[in-house]
């Protein structure tokens, strides 16, 4: 005869999940999708709007002082000026979505060829900023927060602190002297694309994106070391520990994946930085880059290249922020939660 405690226990059944969280789930994934694309509607609107409500007058720009205002008139007929204002902003973003974003009004080149022909020298320095950003300040971070209170931890803390005061102009001034004038082992301006080879490429690019990335791995190493302190406090590490699982595993596979996101959110709010200061860092480091092209644009006045770049800059800043949240999402426990 059997006792209780010596009859076989039932299996526990799997707790059934609240019958609201599929559905908040699916919201979720609504918003995350959604969310980008009123943003996107209402940058592009802006965007056209500062061209279209511009004083400057494209048609009398193109044609010079000499002008009448009948070639004038005549040429904003041509530009399609003399149209409705939402009319004008309906065609130019439906044009937009299909690759179509006009042409210049000085050199008659379609306006997607001139950024797109720009475009890949930004991607792969911002690329080449974000990849030296995470590796730097990732390591930063994760060595200052095990080594909590020793002198590396204060240094970390001392440079990190440093370099957050310092813009990329700065950093990249800085770096052009020492590597290029002094040390005289890479060169201080120009431009050379990954096809022409990888290293090659590295030597004219490592300068500008350490100045670009520079801020943003001292603003990761901050944020990494903060909140890996703060988790490897907790008492599930504690737990782990006690249960045996090795130090790599307690580090990477649970307080690190907690301590992560403020670090990606920085990640996600640095990529306007990099654009940002790709303008001056190109000038500095004479780079043929979209921040040189819409400079230029400006410089004559041409509100179809203006725009143009702006609204590929906001796309970019669109698409790494979503990539970010839903990395989030997908790394942190919060995220999936």
């Amino acid at each position: 005869m059997t006792t209780l405690l010596e009859r076989p226990q039932a299996p526990a059944r799997a707790r059934p999940a609240p019958p609201g969280r599929p559905r908040r789930r699916r919201l979720g994934w609504i918003g995350a999708v959604a969310t980008p694309v009123v943003v996107f509607l209402f940058s592009s609107l802006l965007t056209f709007s500062l061209g279209a409500l511009s004083p400057s007058n494209p048609a009398a720009a193109v044609l010079g002082e000499t002008a009448t205002p009948a070639d004038i008139a005549r040429m904003n007929h041509e530009f399609g000026l003399d149209r409705p204002f939402l009319v004008q902003y309906a065609d130019w973003l439906g044009g937009a979505l299909t690759g179509d974003l006009g042409r210049s009004y000085f050199t008659t080149i379609p306006v997607a060829d001139s950024i797109f022909a720009a475009l890949p020298v930004d991607l792969a320095l911002a690329g080449l900023a974000i990849l030296l950003a995470v590796l730097l300040g990732g390591a930063a971070g994760i060595a200052a927060a095990l080594r909590r209170g020793s002198r590396l931890d204060r240094a970390v803390t001392v440079v990190a602190s440093a370099l957050g005061t310092l813009p990329p102009f700065a950093i990249g001034i800085g770096l052009v002297v020492v590597f290029s004038v002094l040390l005289k082992v890479l060169p201080a301006g120009g431009y050379v694309g990954p096809q022409h080879g990888l290293l090659p490429w590295l030597r004219f690019a490592i300068l500008p994106a350490l100045a670009l990335s520079l801020d943003i791995a001292a603003s990761i190493a901050r944020q990494l070391r903060t909140s890996l302190v703060a988790q490897l406090g907790e008492n599930y590490i504690t737990g782990a520990v006690v249960r045996g699982l090795g130090a790599r595993r307690v580090l990477f596979g649970h307080a690190l994946r907690n301590a992560v996101g403020p670090a990606l959110t920085v990640l996600g709010v640095g990529v306007p930085t990099v654009l940002g200061g790709a303008v001056v860092t190109e000038k500095i480091f004479n780079l043929p880059g979209l921040a040189q092209l819409a400079l230029q644009a400006s410089a004559q006045h041409d509100v179809p290249l203006i725009q143009g770049t702006l609204l590929v800059a906001v796309t970019v800043v669109l698409v790494c922020n979503t990539l970010v949240n839903l990395a989030l999402a997908r790394v942190t426990p919060q995220g999936r939660r």
